[in-house]
């Protein structure tokens, strides 16, 4: 019995077509700047909330930054050069095509990424948490885990009133 065989694309041009979109992505991959390390540091092996992302995926006909599929998210990281009026005509159509195929996209510039890390990095997670909530956390078991009752948390965060 032989294995099953994957269905071709209909056309050999097609096929070329993904093939150049790969290489391309792959190319990219290699040849990321500096903010696009950095933030894929931060996003890889489901480092932020959890999610799975990947980087320089092919969507539609473009190529975005950083992808989140099962989250439907975009992160695309823009140098210097978006700026300019003719990129950013471009960019209103590229993120258009990304939403059209199902997408958010959220955009910030190399500079915030490398002096505002922390503030990209909560409004990801933000994006992500607001629709896709975390289950409420498994409680704490083994030796690690406390078994007394102390106040809740809310409680702890109460200030004391002053006594004059």
């Amino acid at each position: 019995m032989s294995a099953p065989q994957r269905a071709l694309p209909s056309s050999l041009s097609r096929l070329r077509e993904r093939a150049g979109v790969r290489a391309h992505a792959r190319n990219l991959r290699t040849t990321s700047t500096d903010a696009e390390r950095l933030l894929w540091g931060r996003l890889r092996d489901r480092r932020l909330a959890g999610f799975k992302f990947r980087r320089q995926h092919p969507v539609a006909r473009h190529i975005a930054d950083f992808a989140c599929p099962e989250a439907g998210l975009i992160v695309e990281l823009d140098g210097g050069q978006h700026f300019e009026p003719d990129a950013l005509d471009a960019d209103q159509r590229r993120t258009r095509t990304l939403e059209a195929a199902g997408f958010t996209v959220l955009r910030f510039d190399n500079r915030q990424m490398l002096q505002e890390t922390e503030a990209v990095l909560a409004s990801i997670r933000q994006w992500l948490l607001d629709r896709f909530p975390h289950p409420s956390p498994l409680p704490q078991a083994g030796e690690g885990a406390s078994h007394s009752t102390s106040l809740p948390p809310l409680a702890l965060a109460v200030k004391p009133r002053s006594s004059t």
